[in-house]
């Protein structure tokens, strides 16, 4: 990062004695601003330090002398000195004398977007929150100088306390070829915005401190005019312009609506609930929780309607490292999101996947660390892959050993620990050299023939089941097989007869098939009650969120209505790979459901036995 201050330019203005003290001072190119109240001692301000320049209090000839030397103070009581960035703010009696002075260093800082660089590249309007001071203002400064310079756009800044661009009528070199509106009052803020659409045909607007209902309003116009909006607004997080009634448009805006019956049994949820009124004016969010760490919000839009369901949203953490890397970070506590839907922890949500923009390698974090908005803190990632527990680390490096002794191939093996995939293609072990299962019973070692080796998989990891896969059939206990195949498949019939290999068929590769066949297999239960149902089996995409819900949905659906009381139920309108999901998650409770409807309202109807 390259950093311009003009420091001097500002030390210029302060009298002789306090201005000695600061060219003196060891920490002189931290300052953050110089305080001087009537009456009291100076005061000079560094990050997470201040500290007291003079034992002698500061009189009214010192505060006058500093107003002679800047520009005139505005209906916000700012000033600024010509073509800096420095904002001299002021604080007045009931008179309108004034009595303080807040003198704040202005520093423009090249490179300071480095974080959000693709998002700025995207065209879609951002907007920009944080607490005061973490540098709002100087990365809105950044964003105009990048959009104008090098991705050529027409920029153009509503400047209304000359803070962006600088005092005076040249704007500071600091905006590259963006222009400056400035704003005579800043109640007049929204008319100058609508007048910079209107009159100068803008590619982008960029707008500081948005924090009145007209103000939104003008961001909303501008931004259905097309025009790429970069702009600033009072709260730390999204759920504060939730709660701000004047502010709460710039994220589409609240309402209260009230459920039918029916629907309300669907939600689950009570008859009034909070619903998002439009789409968001700002496509995407940026929360400044520190100079260099940032939470992005992609899609703000789904980030509302995801907390107004009560839920916890999962966005992008990005924060810079020790190599200057810029890191992403997804993190979700697993207990927050099951206290949130009322219903038991799944440990897939309780880990954080991250990766450098760069393309660095995968990593994952501590399964069992809190999610970053009750921890209020997260470091990058630079550990390996997951680490197994311990027990499956032993009986997994026991496997290998008794494998590799042999000069064999390891296998893919199932057990209380999960599953490790590895090579199979020539597998021969002795069967009294066995391994045995996490309880001490013995492993089975399965042949599948026509079933979907990637959906096997996951319903031998899901389920923790005591499953070895094999592609010989010499090693084999058992055959799984579809139903079709072996029908028209006599050699496998006859080779498994004479090995005494029983062939266990199911109807399709679907995963309740599957499930079912290998419990019946090893049984685990009986087959006509279905027993606790494990979402997992069922998840097929990456929106693990979405899909989550909508299985949660039809198993309540079934487990409190279609079963106890008969009655036919029509689910909410889902994608189709959602939908599918849902019909064998049905179909796991031999029951029937049937689509229907027109996309994007089509939507599942299940029925009773």
């Amino acid at each position: 990062m390259q950093i311009t201050d003009d420091l001097h330019r500002l030390l210029d203005i302060l009298p002789t004695t306090i201005r000695q003290q600061l060219h003196q001072h060891p920490q002189r190119d931290v300052l953050v601003e110089v305080v001087l109240d009537l009456g009291r001692r100076p005061e000079a301000r560094f990050p997470g330090l201040a500290e007291y320049l003079s034992e002698t209090p500061v009189t009214q000839a010192d505060i006058n002398e500093c107003i002679t030397r800047v520009g005139d103070f505005g209906g916000d009581n700012r000033a600024g000195i010509e073509r800096t960035l420095h904002r001299i703010s002021a604080i007045r009696n009931r008179r309108g004398e004034i009595i303080g002075l807040t003198c704040r260093v202005g520093r423009a800082v090249f490179g300071t977007i480095g974080m959000i660089r693709d998002l700025v590249e995207s065209g879609k309007s951002i907007l920009m929150l944080g607490r005061p001071g973490v540098g709002k203002t100087t990365a809105l400064r950044e964003i105009a100088r990048v959009l104008a310079d090098e991705l050529d756009k027409r920029v153009v800044i509503i400047d209304t306390s000359n803070e962006i661009a600088g005092d005076g009528d040249v704007p500071h070199p600091a905006i590259g070829r963006a222009r400056r509106m400035q704003v005579a009052r800043p109640e007049l803020q929204h008319q100058v915005m609508i007048e910079a659409v209107e009159n100068h045909m803008p590619e982008v607007i960029v707008i500081d401190e948005i924090g009145t209902e007209l103000e939104a309003l003008a961001a909303r116009t501008i931004a259905e005019r097309g025009v790429q909006l970069v702009g600033t607004a009072h709260g730390n997080r999204l759920e504060n312009l939730i709660k701000n009634p004047t502010l709460s448009d710039l994220v589409g805006g609240i309402q209260s609506v009230t459920l039918g019956d029916e629907e309300a049994r669907r939600r689950g949820s009570q008859k009034s609930v909070l619903e998002r009124k439009a789409p968001p004016t700002f496509d995407i969010a940026v929360e400044m929780l520190e100079r260099q760490r940032w939470v992005v919000h992609e899609h703000v839009a789904d980030t509302i309607d995801v907390l107004l369901r009560g839920r916890q949203p999962n966005p992008q953490v990005r924060t810079v490292n020790e190599a200057g890397k810029t890191v992403i970070t997804h993190e979700l506590s697993s207990e927050e999101f099951a206290a949130a839907q009322g219903r038991s922890t799944r440990t897939d949500f309780g880990h954080r996947d991250a990766f450098l923009i760069d393309n660095a390698p995968l990593g994952r974090g501590d399964a069992t660390r809190k999610g970053w908005r009750s921890a209020g803190h997260m470091r990058p990632v630079n550990t390996p892959p997951a680490a197994r527990p311990p027990a499956e680390a032993a009986e997994f490096a026991d496997l290998l050993d008794a494998t590799f002794s042999t000069g064999l191939h390891p296998v893919e093996v199932g057990n209380e620990f999960g599953s490790s995939l590895v090579d199979i293609d020539e597998v021969r072990l002795d069967k009294d050299a066995r391994q045995l299962g996490p309880n001490g019973e013995d492993l089975l070692y399965l042949y599948p023939y026509g079933v979907s080796r990637h959906q096997l998989d996951q319903v031998v990891r899901t389920l923790n089941l005591p499953v070895v896969l094999t592609k010989d059939m010499d090693n084999a206990d058992a055959v799984l097989a579809l139903r079709s195949h072996v029908k028209n498949h006599s050699k496998l019939r006859q080779i498994a007869k004479s090995r005494q290999i029983p062939i266990h068929t199911i109807k399709s590769s679907s995963i309740p098939q599957i499930a079912r066949g290998l419990r019946r297999m090893l049984d685990l239960d009986d087959p006509a009650n279905p027993g606790a149902t494990n979402l997992d089996l069922f998840l097929q995409g990456d929106d693990g969120d979405d899909e989550i819900e909508a299985l949660e949905e039809a198993r309540l659906a079934v487990e409190q209505i279609v079963i106890p009381k008969g009655q036919p139920v029509e689910l909410l309108p889902r994608s189709a790979s959602v939908r599918k999901m849902q019909h064998e998650l049905v179909e796991h409770y031999h029951l029937k459901s049937r689509s229907f409807g027109e996309e994007p309202n089509r939507r599942l109807r299940i029925y009773p036995a």
